[in-house]
């Protein structure tokens, strides 16, 4: 099945996030505000131990500065506030860490390099063992993000869905296109968001880590150019 595994992670997403979701309003808020801090110093201290994988230092500096022009200029954060305000009221939701929760989950689902490699191995008929694996991952870690952010945690399904289905989708019909150097890069450039999305958990300062998204398609894009132009 070409999406077995994305499908698969999709469903221990939402069953962790609900478990989650059960047991955080029995946590106490002393509690809940420590796993927060613990969440945001996973975070940056896996965001590191991405970004520094990165050897394409020009391409990945362009592609955050490039991505997050883009991101401005479509004022992504303002988009995403307005359609998480919009689920709000319909579901009457009521926790303000939505957006936030939905975007760390995505980040720290979709952005490593297990995802990249999992999807193409799927795209190309390799099997869906690294996603297997990393639906379970995700699954236990959903648990814990979805005690403190709440739904918004469930809602990061659908760009899991698009973002890996998307990529399981170009390397069955690309094959090798994608390869080493967009798998290392990639995840570099995504571990630099991670860690502005690290700080912002922490509180130490807040980062339109939204805006800087479009970064991950124009590092792809750089490193197509610099190898076939």
């Amino acid at each position: 099945m070409l999406f077995g595994g994305t499908l698969v992670n999709v469903l221990t997403v939402l069953a962790g996030s609900a478990i989650g979701i059960l047991i955080g309003n029995r946590i106490p808020e002393k509690m809940t505000k420590s796993v927060f801090q613990a969440i945001g110093l996973f975070t940056i201290v896996l965001g590191v131990g991405m970004a520094i994988k990165g050897q394409m230092l020009l391409i990945i500096v362009f592609s955050l500065i490039i991505g997050t022009i883009l991101g401005e200029l479509m004022s992504l954060d303002k988009q995403v506030d307005g359609l998480s305000g919009v689920l709000k009221t319909k579901f009457r939701l009521k926790n303000p860490k939505f957006a936030e929760g939905m975007l760390t989950a995505f980040l720290l689902y979709c952005v490593g390099s297990m995802t990249i490699v999992g999807a193409i191995d799927e795209g190309m008929g390799n099997g869906s063992e690294v996603l297997m694996t990393k639906a379970l991952m995700d699954g236990f870690s959903s648990i814990a993000l979805a005690s403190v952010f709440g739904v918004g945690v469930c809602m990061s399904v659908v760009p899991l869905l698009i973002f890996q289905g998307g990529i399981t989708l170009l390397a069955y019909w690309l094959g090798d296109f994608i390869g080493k150097d967009i798998i290392t890069e990639l995840t570099a450039v995504g571990g630099i968001l991670l860690v502005g999305l690290g700080i912002n958990i922490l509180e130490i300062k807040q980062i339109r880590i939204m805006n800087m998204l479009p970064s991950l398609i124009v590092v792809v894009v750089l490193i197509w150019l610099n190898a076939y132009l």
